[in-house]
């Protein structure tokens, strides 16, 4: 994303890339699912778009080969969760598996639905301790477990829908539409702090990643030939589903892409279909060539060129 430099296109054998839906089961962690696939697809090269905790479940956007470089845009989609909050005690991990921390009463319906409504909108938000987020090199799951107690910085993110699904006391269930790097785990947190209660998640279902939805995701026992037959190639339909819009330039660009020539030229006649953002995928005729951002002004600056030169010298697609 920001601060990319100017890429060099490598020649070499092509490999499979594209980009998988996968339903994550309980009990599995992020990386654990991405091996499955790794295996079925006999790559090395498989990554994913935003970790799900290994006591939740749902849709993990898994990338493979040269589309792994579309992380960052993805992780940074809306989702969608289904969020079961325990009232009455809060662990050290604000979820399931840590160990009880502190208590506090049960809240009644109404504080519940007062405590909601403080946190639509845009938010300040400080991470769970048990994350990945990295303090001073390490992780802060590292630090937590080797007996430090990392310093965890508030941070804005954007809650666009919260609704109470159900209120059987003690379990809560909330629906929660936010921006990518909002933790639920610490909603949980704070909505039990915000009623007088304390509270962790016990369970977490991720319905959706921006317009892409768990329904029709592949379950992780699926057989090795449904992974591959599913690998989905990049293009219009998933910047269209993850609402970024698409830079339509001829196929006369792709060459001087792939050598890092300056976008000024390449782009100035380009069509822009979808709403304005500050990143764009560029379209040479049918072929997606690359990611390219705003770089002030109406220019652009190169996020990663996906496209390639082949053994034989001229532009391929992976």
């Amino acid at each position: 994303m920001s601060g990319s430099k100017t890429p060099v296109a490598r020649r070499g054998a092509g490999e499979e890339s594209g980009f998988l839906l996968l339903d994550k089961s309980p009990g599995l962690t992020s990386f654990e699912t991405l091996g499955l696939v790794k295996r079925a697809l006999g790559t090395g090269r498989v990554g994913h778009t935003g970790t799900l905790d290994k006591f939740a479940s749902g849709l993990l956007i898994a990338l493979a080969g040269r589309a792994t470089k579309l992380s960052p845009w993805i992780s940074s989609c809306d989702k969608t969760y289904l969020g079961a909050v325990s009232f009455g005690a809060e662990t050290d991990t604000l979820d399931p598996e840590g160990a009880v921390v502190a208590q506090g009463p049960l809240p009644s319906l109404r504080q519940l639905e007062e405590a909601l409504d403080r946190f639509r909108g845009e938010i300040l938000q400080t991470p769970p301790v048990y994350s990945a987020i990295h303090v001073e090199g390490r992780r802060a799951s590292e630090l937590a477990r080797s007996g430090e107690r990392p310093e965890m910085k508030a941070r804005p993110v954007t809650v666009r829908e919260i609704d109470l699904v159900s209120w059987e006391p003690p379990l809560a269930r909330i629906r929660v539409r936010c921006s990518g790097g909002t933790y639920i785990r610490s909603l949980a947190r704070d909505i039990a702090l915000a009623c007088g209660s304390r509270a962790h998640l016990a369970g977490l279902r991720r319905l959706a990643v921006a317009g892409f939805s768990v329904d029709g995701a592949l379950p992780p026992d699926s057989a090795p030939d449904a992974y591959r037959i599913s690998l989905r190639p990049v293009g219009r339909e998933l910047f269209a589903a993850l609402g970024i819009p698409c830079l339509n330039a001829g196929e006369g660009i792709l060459l001087p892409m792939i050598r890092g020539r300056p976008l000024g030229p390449l782009l100035a006649g380009a069509e822009l279909e979808g709403p304005e953002g500050g990143a764009a995928a560029v379209f040479a005729g049918g072929r997606f060539a690359g990611m390219v951002e705003r770089a002030g002004g109406a220019g652009w600056s190169y996020g990663f060129v996906y496209a390639r030169l082949p053994p034989g010298g001229d532009y391929a697609d992976p």
